[in-house]
């Protein structure tokens, strides 16, 4: 991976899993808790991609892993957020440009959903039961619930920094642009659509360059 995105996911897996730990994980709500990790790894991986995706999923899994109070065999939830952080990757758009918040949010029920079954699955070959007692249809539900609420208040914003950090133009429209992606996933689904204003400066600029050569050969332009 480039350093530019070591330096950027490091803190980034860091904070989420701090403030999961030990905030989100003492509210106390029924069912799941909300996975700030996992969609801390999926804004990073529908920039950086499937390889990426990869790597970083593993990283954060392997950290939550081994972070207290884990009551778990170590690498069981690396291998779920690698596997997630792979398959997230690859619905990355070739232009990068998210046009409609649809996908990113079928993205994350689908891997609140794979992530649910797939550490449940590997609990299940190693001897761990626990989902069987809380219930694993419960745990489906409000895992998509809690990660589909809080989903347009972190993705976005991953997204944004992520692109920031690899000097994407998608990302260079100011910081206003930002503060307005979060309402787009809650409302019409449109938010992402960061790249409209490309067009109107590339028309500006090749309308000055006419006006320029104008002068130059002597034509008046009113």
């Amino acid at each position: 991976m480039r350093v530019n995105r070591i330096l950027l996911s490091v803190p980034l897996v860091v904070v989420a899993l701090v403030i999961q730990v030990s905030v989100l994980a003492r509210l106390h709500l029924p069912g799941a808790v909300p996975d700030l990790l996992l969609l801390t790894v999926l804004g990073l991986a529908m920039v950086y991609g499937h390889v990426g995706g990869a790597l970083i999923g593993f990283g954060a899994g392997l950290l939550a892993d081994l972070a207290p109070p884990a009551d778990h065999a170590a690498g069981r939830y690396a291998l779920v957020l690698c596997v997630i952080g792979y398959l997230a990757g690859l619905v990355k758009p070739e232009t990068g440009q998210i046009k409609s918040a649809t996908g990113p949010m079928a993205v994350v029920v689908a891997a609140a959903i794979g992530s649910t079954l797939l550490y449940a699955g590997v609990g299940a070959l190693v001897g761990d039961t626990a989902a069987r007692h809380v219930g694993l249809p419960g745990l489906l539900f409000t895992a998509a619930l809690y990660d589909l609420l809080l989903a347009p208040f972190v993705v976005p914003a991953v997204m944004f920094l992520a692109r920031r950090a690899e000097n994407d133009p998608l990302a260079e429209t100011g910081s206003a642009k930002a503060a307005d992606i979060s309402s787009g996933w809650l409302a019409s689904g449109t938010g992402l659509r960061i790249g409209g204003q490309r067009g109107g400066l590339k028309l500006k600029m090749a309308r000055s360059r006419v006006a320029r050569a104008g002068r130059i050969k002597g034509v008046k332009r009113l």
